[in-house]
């Protein structure tokens, strides 16, 4: 089962974001453990995943197993526009050996809740026995999760471990924390909320480029202010700017992202260098 502080990672690109970077997947993974995190999402939001070819989320997938630790964990994020995809993926994950596989709802259509419970109900049977979690991201995938599908979903699906939940504000993200399963905070500003009231860790976006920071937050060191330190970020395009602090801390990296994100103007490199200079 997945604990504690995970990074949402980035995904290693290059030829100004069209094929996969191979050789960063090892520094990156290994910069991220050695800084004290649990372990990463693959593929998510942060990591461009719903961007990639299936051959490209397959290949990095493996690239990111293979690139573990002892002790730190590789969840994989599968989900894709339809069922076919996803469930195709999710099978993948499990047949990697990853230690678990996380969902988000297929964008675009208004999906009623059987269909939606049909959708991860396929996905987590593909992935069994890993831990299947739902990824609940209403900005993202254009409506939030009904409560009813996940508490059917545990009973047609005995893997269904928890969900992570990057809604906000704490209104919206409150309701997601059910007893009986493991819920992982993503907004950074709600880590010691979230954690208070129940939740078993934290899967961060932010934590991909700011790793110690992250885990000082769940582990209830004090730190810098992560709400900044996002809001920093977020002054330029997020991906491309997440892959230039992870460059300046030493990974080999590029900017490179998956169009239609765009990265990094020089006007807006000079803004960036200065604000992570006065950090």
């Amino acid at each position: 089962m997945l604990k504690g502080a995970l990074a949402a990672a980035v995904t290693p690109l290059a030829g100004g974001g069209d094929t996969l970077d191979e050789d960063p997947f090892d520094p990156l993974v290994a910069f991220l453990e050695a800084a004290g995190l649990d372990g990463l999402l693959a593929l998510g939001t942060t990591g461009e995943g719903i961007l990639l070819a299936a051959a490209e989320r397959r290949r990095a997938a493996e690239l990111f197993v293979a690139a573990r630790p002892e002790g730190f964990a590789v969840a994989i994020h599968c989900g894709a526009q339809t069922t076919r995809e996803t469930v195709e993926l999710s099978a993948h994950a499990a047949d990697l050996g990853a230690d678990a596989v996380a969902v988000i709802g297929p964008p675009y259509f208004a999906l009623d809740e059987r269909a939606l419970l049909e959708h991860f109900a396929a996905a987590a049977q593909a992935c069994e026995p890993l831990p299947f979690y739902v990824y609940e991201f209403e900005a993202r995938s254009g409506y939030a999760v009904p409560l009813g599908v996940l508490h059917r979903l545990r009973d047609q699906a005995a893997n269904f471990a928890g969900l992570k939940v990057s809604d906000r504000p704490w209104e919206r993200f409150e309701p997601y924390l059910i007893e009986g399963l493991d819920v992982f905070v993503g907004p950074e500003g709600l880590i010691q909320r979230g954690l208070a009231d129940g939740a078993v860790g934290v899967v961060s976006g932010l934590a991909t480029a700011f790793p110690g920071e992250v885990a000082a937050a769940v582990r209830g060191v004090p730190g810098p202010d992560l709400e900044s330190l996002r809001d920093g970020l977020e002054q330029f395009p997020f991906h491309a700017a997440a892959k230039r602090v992870l460059r300046r801390r030493g990974v080999p990296i590029r900017e490179d992202v998956r169009r239609p994100l765009r990265g990094l103007t020089e006007d807006e490199r000079d803004e960036f260098d200065r604000w992570f200079g006065s950090l």
